[in-house]
């Protein structure tokens, strides 16, 4: 099973949990209380939004006294008129040791969904109840509390990268998923070619896992463009596009307390991929995790 410690840019570490923090490492001088306001209208009034599975005293209390935290990060898809989660990772603050573990879930993976007697992927509790059973789903299936969410709109996260002016990757390999062709080495992706390039898994021999791997070189590639974006102009628009296509239910309070409070856990970032066995049920492909890897998710999530 694979997991990297490693340091990251003191700048940019906030990124890697949810993009829209970058917006206020962007401004400066005397164009910094614009985009400041601009940012705390968009998040209080557009993005934030509280969900019944959470329990918002709770998560400020935790917050307010520095408490380790889970954050369910969500990149919410729409085909055939139906919503589900393509992008499903957990992120764990633990400001005592100095330490974010960002866990990813395979949304094959296969589990009871919230409120029902129905087994399936756990990409379509999202399907069924939204963020409502994405979040009941998750903390049910490893028994730990989410905190927080923060789940963005795969076609505003296309926008987004299109605003940007693009993103460059390093490609492990060529390879064609039947609408683009992906040479090795480094690329230049606009919104449409990023979203192919992080979906498509039957040409990677690594399948889910090798998807998931291409989902953090796309955030990185986001990182290393948003960091040279500084112009007012632009980092207003993509603050519109975020309100149009991000929810969450940290609001400008909330976000600014992570930015102080929790800008250690920095030092050290673990990533961790969850493992099973692929298997086929009824003709649908699903990923069986066994109780012992679930229990090691669980105990890295509650005792760090």
């Amino acid at each position: 099973m694979k997991n990297s410690t490693r340091k990251v840019p003191k700048k940019n570490w906030l990124v890697i949990i949810f993009i829209i923090v970058f917006l206020f490492l962007l401004g400066s001088g005397v164009y910094a209380s614009v985009v400041y306001y601009n940012a705390k209208n968009t998040i209080n009034n557009k993005i934030y939004s509280p969900v019944e599975a959470i329990n918002p005293n709770d998560s400020k209390n935790k917050i307010k006294a520095a408490g380790a935290l889970n954050i369910l990060l969500m990149g919410v898809k729409k085909e055939d008129g139906k919503e589900s989660t393509d992008v499903m990772m957990i992120l764990s603050l633990e400001p005592e040791k100095d330490t974010m573990r960002l866990i990813s879930v395979p949304r094959s993976t296969r589990t009871q969904i919230a409120d029902g007697n129905i087994n399936d992927r756990v990409s379509n509790a999202y399907m069924y109840n939204g963020v409502e059973g994405s979040v009941s789903t998750m903390e049910n299936f490893l028994e730990v509390d989410i905190d927080y969410y923060v789940s963005m709109n795969m076609t505003g996260f296309e926008e987004f990268i299109d605003e940007l002016g693009g993103i460059t990757v390093e490609n492990d390999m060529e390879w064609n998923d039947g609408t683009y062709s992906f040479k090795e080495g480094l690329i230049d992706l606009d919104g449409d070619k990023a979203s192919h390039f992080v979906r498509d898994r039957e040409e990677d021999p690594n399948q889910n896992f090798g998807r998931t791997k291409r989902q953090r070189k796309v955030v990185q590639g986001v990182i290393s463009r948003g960091a040279r974006v500084g112009t007012v102009p632009k980092v207003n628009k993509l603050i519109h596009t975020l309100g149009r296509n991000m929810a969450a239910n940290l609001d400008f309070d909330d976000i600014k307390k992570l930015l102080t409070k929790y800008k250690n856990t920095r030092k050290n970032i673990i990533n961790y991929y969850i493992e099973g066995n692929e298997t086929y049920i009824d003709g649908e492909s699903y990923l069986i995790v066994p109780e012992d890897e679930r229990q090691k998710v669980h105990d890295m999530l509650t005792n760090g």
